[in-house]
Parts: C-alpha cells; sequence; structure tokens
C-alpha cells in the first residue's frame, strides 16, 4: 500500500491556525453576517443552537430565532413532547395568527385558564357553530372565583372590536390604540373567526428586528431526528407541529443507515429544509448531498464534551474537516454547518473563513437562562448541567441510536457529563459572540461571509504563537465577558 493513500494530508484545527489580518475598507458594524442554511432557510446571523438535550428546548430555540439564528430542538424526549416543544416555537410570535386557539362558549372558566396557562397566552377567541361570539381575556376571568362558571357569563361579548382579513399589523395597531384592546380577531363577512392579532406580537416584531420567521410571521423552528425506528413517523409530527428545519443527527453520517434516513425524509417531505451530518471529509458532503440534503453538518469528535476521538480514534481536526467538505459542497450550491469546537468567537471566524455558511455551538450556550440543563452550586460559584449526547446517561435516555447502539444493551459512551459556569441570558453571549466574529471579518477585509470564504487567508502557527495568542505574563484581575482562560 503507498503510503500517500494511507496516510492524508496534515489536518489542522482552531488553534492550529490564525486569520492573516489584510487590507480593509470595512468597519465591524457594517459586515453583513447573514446567511442561508437551505434554499429556504435565511438566518440574520450564522448561529445555530446544538440539538443537546442540555442546550435547546424550545424556551433556548425562541430565543435564538429572536436573535437571528436558529435552535434545533433535541430528540431525548418522545415525538409528541417533541412536537410541542417545536409547536410552543411556531406560537410563540406571530405576524397574524392563522389557526389561533378558541373555545366555545359551553366551556368554563376553568378551561380558559388550562389553555391559557398552558400556551402563555392571556386571551381566547369564543366560537359558537364556527362564528366569533366573544373573547375572554385575563382581564375578564382575573377576580373569578367559581371556575365551574361558562365562558358564555363572563366573556366578552358587547361592543367586539374586530377587523377583517387582510388587515396590516399597522392598521391592526391603530386599531388596537383606539379602542385600547391588545388582541384583534379577523372575521370574514359572515363572522368566521380567520385570525388574530395581538399588540404583544407587533411589539415584539419590533424588538427583534432581526428575528428569523417563516412567511407567515412565526420564528422559525428546527428539529433532530435520527436514524433508528420510528423516524419517518417522528418526522412526520414535527412536520405537523410546524417544523422548518430537520436534522438528521448521527455521529457518523457517511453510512448507510444515515444516507438512506436522508432519502426517506427527503421523499417524504420534499419541502422541507434537510441538514444531515456528521461528516468530516468532502466524499461524506457529497454522499449526504447526493441523497438529499439540502445543507450538510461537519464535525467527527470536535466537541468539547465528545470523546470519540479518543475512545474510538476517529475523527479529522475541524478546520480541515470544515474545508474538505465546504470544497465539495460548494459544487453543488449546498451549504456547510461547522459543528463542534468553537471555544472563543474568533473560531467563528476561522470556521466561516474556512468555507462553512454557519456554526453550530452547544458548549458556550449551554450555560444560559434559556439552556435546559440543571443549576448547581459549587464551590460558591453558579454552574449549569451539559453532557453530550454520546454521553451515559444521554445515551441512557434515548440518543443510542446517534452512536449506532442499541439502548438495551451494555453501552460504550462516546461522551462526557460536566458543567459549565452560568452565563445569564443567551442574547448576551450571542452580542458578545456576535461582535467577536465582525471584528475577525473586519480584519479580513470582508464585508460578507461569502467575500470572508474567498479572502481569508489563513497562518499556521506554534504551540508558542497560540500561548502568545492568549493574554500571558499577567494575573487576570477582571475577567471579560468573551474570554476564559484555556488550558491544556
Amino acid at each position: 500500500m503507498d503510503k500517500m493513500d494511507k496516510f492524508l494530508e496534515h489536518a489542522l484545527s482552531f488553534d492550529d491556525v490564525l486569520l492573516v489580518p489584510g487590507y480593509s475598507e470595512v468597519l465591524p458594524r457594517d459586515v453583513d453576517i447573514s446567511t442561508s442554511i437551505g434554499t429556504s432557510i435565511k438566518l440574520r446571523m450564522p448561529i445555530l443552537s446544538a440539538a443537546m438535550d442540555t442546550v435547546t428546548e424550545s424556551r433556548m430555540a425562541i430565543a435564538m430565532a429572536r436573535e437571528g439564528g436558529l435552535g434545533i430542538i433535541h430528540r431525548n424526549m418522545s415525538v409528541d413532547e417533541q412536537a410541542q416543544e417545536v409547536d410552543r416555537v411556531k406560537r410563540s410570535e406571530h405576524g397574524v395568527i392563522i389557526d389561533p386557539f378558541y373555545l366555545s362558549p359551553d366551556k368554563t372558566v376553568e378551561d380558559a385558564l388550562n389553555l391559557m396557562a398552558r400556551y402563555h397566552i392571556s386571551g381566547v377567541p369564543i366560537v359558537s357553530e364556527g362564528r366569533l361570539v366573544g373573547i375572554i381575556t385575563n382581564r375578564d376571568i382575573r377576580f373569578e372565583e367559581d371556575y365551574t362558571k361558562l365562558i358564555a357569563d363572563v366573556m366578552t361579548k358587547e361592543g367586539l372590536i374586530t377587523a377583517s382579513v387582510g388587515t396590516s399589523l399597522e392598521e391592526a395597531k391603530k386599531i388596537m390604540a383606539r379602542y385600547k384592546i391588545e388582541k384583534l380577531p379577523l372575521v370574514d363577512d359572515e363572522f368566521h373567526l380567520k385570525g388574530l392579532i395581538t399588540l404583544k406580537d407587533i411589539e415584539k416584531t419590533r424588538q427583534y428586528p432581526n428575528a428569523s420567521k417563516d412567511d407567515k410571521g412565526r420564528l422559525l423552528a428546527g428539529a433532530c431526528v435520527g436514524v433508528g425506528p420510528g423516524t419517518v413517523d417522528r418526522a412526520k409530527a414535527l412536520v405537523s407541529a410546524g417544523v422548518d428545519v430537520i436534522v438528521i443527527d448521527s455521529a457518523h453520517g457517511h453510512s448507510k443507515g444515515v444516507l438512506d434516513t436522508v432519502e426517506k425524509i427527503k421523499e417524504a417531505f420534499p419541502d422541507k429544509a434537510i441538514i444531515a451530518g456528521n461528516v468530516a471529509t468532502g466524499e461524506g458532503a457529497r454522499d449526504l448531498i447526493r441523497r438529499g440534503a439540502d445543507c450538510v453538518k461537519v464535525g467527527v469528535g470536535p466537541g468539547s464534551i465528545c470523546t470519540t476521538r479518543v475512545i474510538a480514534g476517529a475523527g479529522v481536526p475541524q478546520i480541515t474537516a470544515i474545508f474538505n467538505a465546504a470544497v465539495v459542497a460548494k459544487e453543488y450550491g449546498v451549504p456547510v454547518i461547522a459543528d463542534g469546537g468553537i471555544k472563543y468567537s474568533g473560531d467563528i471566524a476561522k470556521a466561516l473563513a474556512a468555507g462553512a455558511d454557519a456554526v453550530m455551538i452547544g458548549g458556550l450556550l449551554a450555560g444560559t437562562d434559556e439552556s435546559p440543563g440543571e443549576m448547581e452550586i459549587w464551590q460558591g460559584r453558579s454552574f449549569k448541567v451539559y453532557r453530550g449526547m454520546g454521553s451515559l446517561g444521554a445515551m441512557k435516555q434515548g440518543s443510542a441510536d446517534r452512536y449506532f447502539q442499541e439502548p438495551s444493551t451494555k453501552l460504550v459512551p462516546e461522551g462526557i457529563e460536566g458543567r459549565v459556569p452560568y452565563k445569564g441570558p443567551v442574547a448576551d453571549t450571542i452580542y458578545q459572540l456576535i461582535g467577536g466574529l465582525r471584528a475577525g471579518m473586519g480584519y479580513c477585509g470582508a464585508s460578507s461571509i461569502e467575500c470572508l470564504h474567498k479572502n481569508a487567508k489563513f497562518a499556521r502557527i506554534s504551540s508558542s504563537g497560540l500561548r502568545e495568542s492568549h493574554p500571558h505574563d499577567v494575573y487576570v484581575t477582571k475577567e471579560a465577558p468573551n474570554y476564559t482562560p484555556f488550558s491544556d
């Protein structure tokens, strides 16, 4: 066997390279960080939250979409639970609510309270025989003590303010201001309920101008499926709940099971964006694309909680993996997501410069308010639990098939369970990450991610160069919000 066939190129990771500063006519605040992760999915920032059970459920997905990114809801839960998580994201914001919840007048106050509590809403239209007959809000029942009382006896029905189908948000806001209401039902000529506009949704549109939304004004939602039995049924439930992006997730995406699953899901749901992975080579990217993937996810073993490279001995350092996959993916016009290994905002800039169109992040988001991980106090400081989907606990809960193992057998984990410092709201973390990315693009003179792909150059560095890159020869007396000292 030829040595060149056996030993591939010298592979590089984030810490092995730096971006070379170049001539620039662009300021960091002016760069365009929007991206596409499929023909129908446009994002205002190139960051996705990972499909991990200590990172992304509906709360994180909502926060990520509001910031202009995307959250991928993990699958370590039942099909119904995951579909409900997607539904919560899709119902959290609307331009116009096309299919609002409603109740009939013969339901009770308790029914209304339960519906409001379940979906975090403050009012419900009341419909009888298809026609709007009233509306019940918190103000109608705030002081009601008899929960068995019928809605018909407490709802607002006289002088009901409505608008016609097609009313714009600006027109709706003027009507709400004139009549001092917060919910505006939309009806047709026969008073059939056709939609609902809320003041809260209008205010959210102004508060989050960069939010990732579908053509109905709802936040974008992504969700993860595996390759085991029931995958198509799970995907069907997610599509019914309104999911925009389906992520087919496996530790080894360049395998028959994953390729077959991509083909099945794409055939079943041709209009949905399919992200598939993970791969670490150009060949892996090519095969996923040929089977129907709209976007390829790159990364085998780079994550902070992943042990695949030392347990299985397999993987490719992330910069090289991204570059090789992106070169092939660009031949097909398909975007690439760099998944794993992001420790600092500079790593995002490096990943995009290597050819990625977006990055997927777990650890940097795991300590935020919106992550589902449990809070812990250790040595007087607050932490949140963070574990890999290849950890023993996660595999027992349902992710074993990601590593081609049966959950009933004795498991061989490819990840660990740990804790990360509590960081507060995810919006604060995103602000710092995006600020660093903008700075990196400014140093490269790149006005857009596409320009970064074309113009960025890397310098290989030594271990001494890496040490020189970090603060050195000084005691840090005040921590920065975007930097934590690294350790070998």
